[in-house]
C-alpha cells in the first residue's frame, strides 16, 4: 500500500468577503509533499504562496473562507476543530517565518522561547526542557549553546536568529516543516548555510519541507520538486531538474528568465574625473566605557578602507552581514563619525562643518533597502519626492514640475503623486524612493540593498531601470548588495569587504572569473556563481 503524502493540497480556494465583492487571492492551489522531500513553492509577490502555506494550520484571518482539500498524513484538516489544530501546530507541523526579529519575542531570552514550545506540547520539566534546548541549538549549528541560553534576539546575528527559529520549529520533532522565505534578509553565505542545514535535517530526520522562496538559485540547488503559482493558481508542478531544464508554462519561463542579467552601462572611453576618493577610512564603535564615559575598547566596523569612484561609474560593495558595507556608506555621507579621508567633488567631507556640507548633500543621495520603511506613510508621493527640493528652497510650481519629471523617469504615472505609499506595491515604492533621490539630479547615488526585499521579476525591472537612468543622467553609484547576480549585472567594479577590511577590489569581469582571495571564492560559491 502506498504511503499517504505528508501534505496534499487539492483545489484550495481562499476567499475574503468584503463590501463591493469578494477578494479571492488563492483560486486553485494544489501540491503534494512526501516524507523526506523538499518542495519549493515559487511565484511573484501576491501570487498566493504564503496564504497557501498559512492555510495548512488555519493561521489566516478569522473572516477568511476556505474551500478544497488539505490533507495532513491522510487526515482532512478542512473540518478539523481548533483543539485538533492546536495539537498539530508546533508539534506535528513546524513553521519558520520570514523575519526572525518580528517572530521572536524581544523581551524573552532564547532559552525561555524554545522551552515554552516544549512545555506547551510535551509538559517537560525545566531541567529536561533545558537539556532539549541545548540539544536543539547544537543541532542547528549554534556554537557554545550554553552561552547562548540567556541571550536575547537583538544580541544575535541574522543567521543565528534564523537558526533559533529553526530550533523552535524542530522542538517537537515535526513531520512537516514550512519555511516561508527563511533566507530573504540574509547574505549569500548565510543563505547557503540555512538551506544546507534544512537539507541535512530533512535527510537526517525524514522531514517533509515546504519551502517558499523567490530565490530560484537556492530552489534549484536544494529542492526536489517545484510548484509554480501565478495569480493564486498552480500553473506548473515538476521535479526541479525537469522544470529548470524544460519549463512548460509561459509564466515559468518568464520567472526563470527574470534573473538580473546583461552588462553594466558602458563607460565612455578615455580618462574620467574622480568623483569620490576615500583613503584609510575608519569607523569605530566603543565596546566598553570607563566610569567617566571614556571609551576603553573599540570594534572596528570599517578598518582603513580605501576606494575611488569615477563619474558615471558603479562600484559594487559586497560581503557578509556585519562586514561594514552600510557603515562605510553612512560614513561617506557623514551620517556616522569616521576617521581618515573622504574627498567628494574636490572637497574633504570629514572636516567640513554642517553649513559647508549642506550644499554638497544635493549631489549625494541614498536609496535604502526597505521600500516599506523608508517612505513616510503620512506624506503623499509628491511630498516625499519633492522633500529635498523643499529643503533646497525651490518654489512650489517649479518643484511640482521636477516631481512630475522624476516620476516619469522611473516609470510611474505623475498623477500618482497625490496618493500615499501604502497604495503601491514593493517595486513601485522602490521606484518612488529612486525618484526621491533622482529629483535632485545628484552626481552620486548610494544604493543600500535596493532589491533585497523584492522578488526576482521586480529585481530585474529595478536593475534595468537603474541602468537606463544611469545612461541618461550619468550619475555614479555605490551599490551595496549581498546578491552577487545583481552586482554582476550592474556594477563596473566590485569591492569585497570582510570584517570591516577590504580583501580585494577588481573589475567586474575579472572578479567573477578569477577572484584573488579564498573569501571571495566562498562568496561566489555560496551564490551559485562559481561555475
Amino acid at each position: 500500500m502506498t504511503e499517504a503524502p505528508v501534505l496534499a493540497i487539492d483545489g484550495l480556494c481562499i476567499r475574503f468577503p468584503q463590501a463591493g465583492g469578494d477578494a479571492t487571492p488563492v483560486r486553485a492551489a494544489s501540491l503534494s509533499i512526501g516524507r523526506g522531500e523538499m518542495l519549493a513553492l515559487v511565484g511573484e509577490s501576491g501570487s498566493g504562496k504564503s496564504l497557501t502555506a498559512l492555510s495548512v494550520l488555519k493561521l489566516l484571518p478569522a473572516h477568511a473562507r476556505l474551500a478544497g482539500s488539505i490533507r495532513f498524513c491522510g487526515e482532512e484538516l478542512m473540518a478539523a476543530g481548533e483543539d485538533r489544530l492546536r495539537q498539530i501546530r508546533g508539534h506535528k507541523v513546524g513553521m519558520i517565518f520570514q523575519e526572525p526579529m518580528t517572530s521572536l519575542n524581544p523581551l524573552h531570552n532564547i532559552e525561555k522561547q524554545i522551552s515554552e514550545v516544549l512545555f506547551t506540547h510535551q509538559g517537560l520539566s525545566r531541567a529536561a526542557a533545558r537539556a532539549r534546548t541545548l540539544e536543539l541549538l547544537a543541532l542547528v549549528g549554534i556554537r557554545e549553546p550554553e552561552k547562548r541560553l540567556g541571550a536575547y534576539p537583538h544580541e544575535l546575528s541574522g543567521g543565528q536568529r534564523q537558526r533559533v527559529m529553526i530550533a523552535m520549529a524542530l522542538a517537537n520533532d515535526p513531520v512537516l516543516l514550512i519555511a516561508d522565505e527563511p533566507t530573504t534578509a540574509l547574505d549569500v553565505t548565510l543563505q547557503a548555510q540555512i538551506l544546507g542545514l534544512l537539507q541535512s535535517l530533512q535527510e537526517k530526520l525524514g522531514l517533509a519541507v515546504l519551502l517558499i522562496s523567490h530565490d530560484l538559485t537556492l530552489v534549484r540547488r536544494y529542492a526536489q520538486k517545484v510548484v509554480v503559482m501565478q495569480g493564486g493558481e498552480t500553473v506548473e508542478s515538476a521535479a526541479t531538474s525537469a522544470l529548470f531544464a524544460d519549463p512548460q508554462h509561459e509564466y515559468t519561463r518568464h520567472l526563470l528568465a527574470a534573473v538580473p542579467a546583461g552588462a553594466p552601462v558602458p563607460l565612455p572611453a578615455g580618462e574620467r574625473d574622480t568623483l569620490l576618493s576615500v583613503e584609510a577610512l575608519e569607523v569605530k564603535f566603543p565596546l566598553r566605557k570607563s566610569f567617566f564615559g571614556k571609551p576603553l575598547d573599540f570594534i572596528h566596523a570599517v578598518d582603513k578602507v580605501s576606494l575611488t569612484l569615477a563619474a558615471g561609474e558603479s562600484l559594487g560593495i559586497v560581503g557578509e552581514s556585519g562586514s561594514g558595507k552600510s557603515t562605510l556608506a553612512f560614513a561617506i555621507l557623514r551620517l556616522l563619525p569616521a576617521e581618515g579621508r573622504a574627498c567628494f567633488l574636490g572637497r574633504e567631507l570629514l572636516t567640513l562643518g554642517q553649513r559647508e556640507l549642506r550644499p554638497l548633500r544635493r549631489d549625494m543621495q541614498i536609496v535604502f533597502q526597505d521600500p516599506y520603511g523608508s517612505l513616510s506613510p503620512r506624506m503623499t508621493v509628491g511630498e516625499i519626492v519633492g522633500e529635498g527640493l523643499t529643503v533646497q528652497g525651490m518654489a512650489a510650481a517649479e518643484r511640482d514640475v521636477a516631481v512630475v519629471e522624476a516620476l516619469r523617469a522611473v516609470g510611474l504615472d505623475p498623477d500618482t503623486r497625490h496618493r500615499y505609499p501604502h497604495e503601491f506595491s514593493g517595486g513601485q515604492r522602490q521606484r518612488i524612493a529612486i525618484a526621491r533621490a533622482l529629483v535632485l539630479k545628484p552626481r552620486l547615488i548610494i544604493l543600500d540593498e535596493p532589491t533585497s526585499a523584492l522578488d526576482r521579476t521586480v529585481q530585474r525591472q529595478i536593475i534595468d531601470l537603474l541602468k537606463e537612468l544611469q545612461a541618461r543622467y550619468g550619475f555614479a553609484c555605490l551599490f551595496i548588495s549581498h546578491d552577487l547576480a545583481v552586482v554582476r549585472a550592474f556594477c563596473h567594479r566590485v569591492l569585497v569587504l570582510q570584517q570591516g577590511r577590504m580583501v580585494e577590489c577588481q573589475d567586474n569581469a575579472r572578479l567573477f572569473s578569477a577572484p584573488e582571495t579564498e573569501y571571495t571564492r566562498r562568496l561566489l560559491e555560496a551564490a551559485g556563481l562559481d561555475r
